[in-house]
């Protein structure tokens, strides 16, 4: 992969090769027609009058004009903030108050721009430097306040190579953008197309009947996806569509083994992967050469990205142990906005796991996520991995709630299942087979969506405020 994050390079380069295809339009364009398209949104973009370097921030609706104002941004220098368009206002002026001063575009201003009629390309695209920032983006980090994270441009080539490095890009190869541009995921998405030169395929909302549909009609090869996204295309996919991908990768959370080995018994290739914004995007995924497992954790350090398990005191663990992830390398972020430069340390990610003897690192879960009930250590995601082995639970959140007795007591809300049953005695039983006394939740919540952040997140640390009296004692045998 040698081409310049640049669409206008991408154009002088490739200037037939399709580019973006928008299947609920019909609309499909080559990447001279994409970059005309952008060239004419720079002309409306000088008339503001921005300083240079300005950072901008919009709300990155999955549509053609904010995409198109996009990539005018990246040629033009201005460092993208993307703000999450399910943020209700407060959230978003909260935001903003912590970014300033960036300055804000509404959606009639993106559409204004991105909707200029077409221009002529420069006669040479602008030199860019590996250092200049090419995204700002929000993360609620460990603390849960929001904070911009810097990511230059060599942060996103180098993320691209080393995915390319891993997946390969063949000719045929069409990346469909499930992910919202607002996070990492779906940015670098676009970002790896434009270096390879290879077509993304745009949907303005993720509905599985929608996705089926396009990866059917338009030869897509490739998905990035969350669980809950995997989990809803399998239960929509009647025809074995999503075993026509070449490649489905999966992370933003633990996906649950029941999850992949009904992808794996369906024959859909999926790889697990484990990364965040500070790394831009990946940092491990399981190998392509090798039959994916389950059990394999998420996968192993992509090209050129140095992955650490280390003890309290910063030494690294013996194989197996537990400890803290540390993640450096040439994808992790300059430092966040309004923060002094972080320096060349590799980044703490706020992560416990372990390095197993093949290299596969396997995430435990947050160190802020633990819940501590007695003086006892308990690791969410290993009691949500225990109820979704139970048939009937769908997904599954687990946190702490402040117990004057115990300190906190461990929580769980489901997501049930509405053709069985619910027999909160068998469910009882299972969990007293499977689990240690203390890690059993004591207080469950039946809900029909598990607590979110606004960033789409599970949100732990909100959970027990906003189930309130859904939660109920679960009596213990």
């Amino acid at each position: 992969m040698s081409g310049a994050l640049s669409i206008f390079s991408a154009a002088q380069e490739s200037p037939r090769d399709l580019a973006l295809v928008v299947p609920e339009s019909g609309l499909t364009l080559r990447f001279g027609e994409l970059a005309a398209r952008v060239a004419g949104a720079l002309v409306r973009l000088a008339a503001l009058g921005l300083a240079p370097g300005t950072p901008i921030a919009f709300l990155p609706h999955a549509r053609l004009e904010p995409l198109v104002v996009l990539l005018a941004l990246a040629e033009a220098g201005f460092p993208f903030v993307p703000i999450h368009p399910r943020l209700v206002a407060a959230e978003r002026a909260r935001l903003l108050a912590a970014l300033a001063p960036v300055t804000y575009l509404d959606d009639a201003t993106i559409d204004a721009l991105g909707s200029a009629p077409a221009a002529p390309l420069p006669s040479v695209p602008r030199a860019t430097h590996p250092e200049e920032l090419f995204a700002i983006v929000p993360t609620s980090g460990t603390s849960g306040a929001p904070k911009g994270v810097l990511l230059p441009r060599r942060c996103f080539v180098a993320s691209a190579r080393a995915s390319a490095a891993h997946l390969g890009f063949l000719a045929s190869d069409r990346w469909l953008l499930g992910l919202p541009l607002a996070h990492v995921g779906g940015l670098s998405v676009l970002t790896r197309c434009i270096l390879a030169r290879r077509p993304v395929v745009l949907l303005s909302r993720f509905e599985p009947t929608l996705v089926l549909e396009a990866i059917a009609s338009q030869q897509v090869t490739l998905l990035s996806a969350v669980p809950t996204m995997l989990a809803s295309l399998l239960d929509a996919d009647r025809e074995g569509v999503l075993a026509r991908l070449r490649v489905l990768l999966v992370g933003g959370a633990a996906a649950p083994l029941p999850l992949l080995a009904e992808a794996a018994h369906r024959r859909v290739r999926v790889l697990s992967t484990y990364g965040l914004t500070e790394a831009c995007s990946q940092v491990t995924t399981q190998p392509i050469r090798e039959p994916p497992c389950a059990f394999a954790g998420v996968g192993r350090p992509l090209l050129g990205i140095h992955v650490t398990v280390v003890d309290t005191s910063g030494h690294p663990v013996a194989v197996g142990d537990e400890g803290r992830i540390l993640v450096g390398g040439p994808t992790t972020y300059r430092g966040y906005f309004g923060e002094p430069p972080r320096g060349h340390d590799p980044f703490d990610t706020g992560d416990l796991g372990h390095i197993d003897a093949l290299g596969d690192l396997h995430v435990h879960g947050r160190r802020t996520d633990l819940v501590i009930t007695g003086g006892e250590n308990v690791r969410p995601a290993e009691v949500e991995a225990a109820l979704l082995r139970f048939a009937g639970v769908r997904g599954a959140l687990v946190f702490g709630v402040d117990d004057g007795r115990w300190g906190q007591l461990v929580a769980a809300a489901i997501v049930w299942d509405s053709a069985v049953p619910f027999e909160e005695g068998a469910l009882v039983d299972f969990l007293a087979a499977s689990l240690a006394p203390h890690k059993r939740p004591r207080r469950l919540a039946l809900v029909d969506r598990l607590p979110e952040t606004s960033l789409g997140k599970p949100d732990r640390r909100g959970a027990a405020a906003r189930l309130g009296v859904a939660l109920r004692p679960l009596r213990s045998r």
